[in-house]
């Protein structure tokens, strides 16, 4: 298993955390999504790991950005 830990911009509300959540565990071999609201923060356990625009394209899907690393 991969972790992963992405800095998302324009997160503010529980709605957020549900869109998140969905689009990127929607993503192939996504085994888990934590959102960490107040740090804008998502963490993703994977398979193996994810290319940054597949996780870029699926925050951006959320109606979010991702924030260059």
């Amino acid at each position: 298993m991969v972790t992963s830990t992405y800095q998302v911009r324009g997160m503010t509300c529980g709605h957020c955390v549900s869109s998140i959540t969905k689009e990127v565990g929607a993503l192939d071999g996504v085994s888990d999504v934590r959102v960490d609201l107040p740090a804008g923060q998502v963490t993703v356990t994977s398979e193996t790991p994810l290319a940054t625009d597949v996780v870029r394209a699926a925050v951006d899907e959320a109606g979010y950005h991702l924030v260059a690393s």
